[in-house]
């Protein structure tokens, strides 16, 4: 339980770190000059972070888990204290001004990033039988449930007021700076309670080819995804240069990996049917997660009118949903198995939540539309643990990093392909109902978001009525859009074989999920 806690905890800064620093980035950007380049802080985390889950999951197979944990929470520590240094001493050779540097330094703080969630559920399928399984992974759901109500809380708290905590130091380098003495809390659990946890088998030599490949095609994908639809449409040809780039290099990984004897992802994974659908489920639901996250506060400034505080405020009902949602469904699976049923009643309140939120008017008042979020929590609670629960009871013990990497790489992509493609939702809709509506001069953002951004101005009196009505109809259209994802996800979920919960981590999975 003291290495759980501590496999927790390190978790928890990965997660919090995802949050917090969107509300520190006005500051940021004020301080380092650098609006011109303020979304690359998130996309350098992006990028790195989604880049490296694979690899992570196969040197936790191939050598011991603890090591490689300690390994990414150093690197995570590293980082996070570049980045609270970043443009003290000015300039820096290779390193460019204060605003590169943090750029770089959110690099390499992904690089650790990466490996505090893919290593969590891997350690977590380590220290515990699959018939066990479900309730502590339940407690993962928790944890990002929490960091989502905490973030931005602590990050504005810090943001405007850790200057006078420590004299001298701004107060945008302390959501930095925090990590620091929970990550050293987090490695001495880690370092002096957490058994090493060897491989069940001989290592054999690291493909770095495959590596190489890998990150040299999920990078620019990962890119390509996140470029600025308004100067960089999908036929720009920056945009089509990366997605052929990440296209190539993709093919050679998939081609290498078929021909080595020790892959990076071992493409016999798919063969197991319960791998297959249940990341192709995740996949799905991965969109759905950040079409609800990213699109509901611009639904509450530029619609109901609310303060960004106010729009913050709102996503908390959806958290505590996810967190209720994810404890619940963790703990029924241990007790009574059965885990398919959970995930698709989990699906079905996701459909109803969602539903409620496509239909708004823009009348709606803003308690009913928390309620809305509180429903479509709890639906998103079960796909949490249950997913990942499922794949790794179905495979070899041998594979288990590499297919629990893969469902949180799924995950990943899935989200962001679908909020880049609900953002172009977004953008159209708007495109054809502000000229006729509105100047859209009224429309407003919430917040430095990390997803997109379809309109920038603001207004002094608030959003007009014509921007309000335009804005509802899109947002509308972009959960409308969000609802065939999850019914995509529901029908994948009932092809997931469900099966026999083991109760010991060692032998072949039983029925193989063939």
């Amino acid at each position: 339980m003291l290495t759980f806690g501590g496999i927790l905890l390190a978790m928890f800064l990965g997660a919090l770190d995802q949050t917090i620093v969107s509300t520190a980035l006005p500051r940021i950007v004020a301080d380092l000059h650098g609006l011109d380049r303020f979304t690359w802080v998130a996309t350098a985390y992006l990028v790195a972070s989604t880049a490296l889950v694979p690899i992570y999951g196969k040197l936790a197979d191939m050598y011991s888990r603890r090591a490689i944990e300690v390994v990414a929470v150093s690197v995570f520590l590293v980082g996070s204290g570049l980045c609270g240094l970043a443009g003290e001493f000015g300039t820096l050779p290779l390193l460019g001004d204060g605003m590169t540097q943090l750029i770089v330094f959110r690099a390499v703080q992904g690089l650790g990033g990466a490996g505090l969630f893919a290593m969590a559920f891997i350690i977590i399928a380590d220290l515990f039988p699959p018939a066990e399984r479900g309730r502590y992974q339940g407690y993962t759901g928790a944890v990002f449930g929490t960091s989502s109500v905490l973030g931005p809380l602590l990050g504005g708290f810090l943001t405007d007021q850790g200057t006078n905590l420590i004299p001298g130091v701004a107060g945008w380098r302390l959501v930095f700076y925090v990590n620091l003495p929970l990550g050293l809390v987090a490695l001495w659990f880690i370092i002096s309670q957490m058994p090493p946890l060897r491989p069940r088998t001989e290592p054999k030599p690291f493909d770095f080819v495959s590596a190489l490949l890998l990150v040299a095609g999920l990078g620019p994908l990962v890119v390509a995804l996140q470029l600025n639809r308004a100067q960089y449409s999908w036929t720009a040809p920056l945009t089509l240069g990366l997605l052929g780039w990440a296209v190539g290099a993709l093919a050679l990984f998939v081609v290498r990996s078929l021909r080595h004897e020790n892959p990076i992802l071992n493409f016999s994974l798919f063969k197991n049917k319960v791998f297959s659908t249940a990341n192709a489920a995740l996949f799905l639901m991965g969109g759905a997660f950040l079409g609800v996250i990213i699109f509901e506060p611009l639904f509450m400034v530029n619609v109901l009118g609310e303060s960004a505080t106010r729009a913050g405020v709102s996503l908390i009902p959806l958290s505590l949903g996810v967190v209720t949602g994810s404890l619940l469904a963790g703990q029924m699976v241990s007790r009574f198995g059965h885990y398919k049923r959970w995930m698709l009643g989990g699906l079905v309140l996701l459909l109803v939540g969602l539903s409620l939120l496509a239909t708004m008017p823009p009348t709606v008042q803003y308690h009913q539309v928390l309620i809305y979020l509180a429903v479509c929590g709890l639906g998103l609670g079960p796909t949490m643990p249950l997913y990942t629960l499922a794949v790794q009871n179905a495979t070899d013990p041998r594979l288990v990093g590499q297919a629990t990497s893969a469902s949180q790489f799924f995950r990943q992509i899935g989200g962001a392909l679908a909020a880049s493609a609900l953002g172009a939702v977004l953008s159209f809709t708007l495109a054809h109902e502000l000229p006729a509506a509105a100047t859209g001069s009224s429309a407003r953002l919430p917040v430095a978001t990390e997803g997109p951004a379809p309109v920038a101005a603001t207004g002094a009196g608030g959003p007009s009525p014509a921007t309000r009505a335009a804005f509802s109809k899109a947002i509308g259209r972009v959960y409308f859009f969000n609802i065939f994802l999850v019914v995509g996800g529901l029908i994948t979920t009932l092809f997931v074989p469900e099966l026999p919960l083991r109760k010991t981590n060692d032998g072949p999975p039983v029925g193989g999920g063939e």
